[in-house]
């Protein structure tokens, strides 16, 4: 099995920063892309950003020039450097990752546990 654990949520006011990391774990043979999206109440789970295994990246356009995502390959982890936050970034955060398992034929998704990002004065 795989598993990705997350961390970085908090609470955090308007204009400030917060990194959030997650690191997969596991039966691994290899990792595609990764990402993180985020789900506020009462909305759909959005894509945030998303990085792939040779590291390129795509923003939504909502956090572009302010979020910055990174992956540490050797690590298996995924990491989102969010700065200049604004209340609307407020939401729950998953990391996705696409793994392929030693066991298997063909890449799976799988999905943290969700980490809490509250932006509010």
């Amino acid at each position: 099995q795989v598993q990705l654990v997350e961390s970085g949520g908090g609470l955090v006011q308007p204009g400030g920063s917060l990194r959030l990391s997650c690191a997969a774990s596991g039966s691994i043979f290899s990792i595609y892309d990764m990402g993180w999206y985020r789900q506020a109440p009462g909305r759909q789970r959005d894509l945030v950003a998303r990085i792939t295994s040779t590291g390129t990246s795509i923003y939504a356009d909502s956090v572009k020039g302010r979020f910055t995502i990174s992956r540490d390959n050797a690590k298996n982890s995924v990491s989102l450097q969010m700065n200049s936050l604004k209340p609307e970034d407020t939401a729950v955060y998953y990391c996705n990752a696409k793994v392929l398992r030693r066991s298997g034929y063909v890449p799976t998704d799988y999905w943290g546990q969700g980490t809490q990002v509250a932006v509010s004065s």
